[in-house]
């Protein structure tokens, strides 16, 4: 974000109540918490991505040669 971006910002902020300042502050702290969650969940996956496809292909590979059965949900 740009200087003039966070400039803006807190010019908003400003001319709010103080109360209402920290109720933003509280809520823009939980957005940021939540982004940096889904960026290293963007992150993780990723990494893993070709594995991902290759586990997705091996099993369509063994649903076609038959060599796959029902998962059994009672045995988890």
């Amino acid at each position: 974000m740009s200087s003039s971006a966070i400039a803006s910002v807190i010019k908003m902020m400003e001319s709010l109540s103080e109360d209402v300042q920290e109720r933003v502050a509280e809520h823009l702290g939980e957005y940021l918490e939540d982004l940096q969650d889904e960026l290293k969940w963007d992150k993780s996956f990723k990494k893993t991505q070709q594995q991902l496809i290759a586990s997705a292909q091996s099993a369509k590979r063994e649903i076609a040669e038959g060599l796959a059965k029902p998962m059994n949900y009672e045995k988890l």
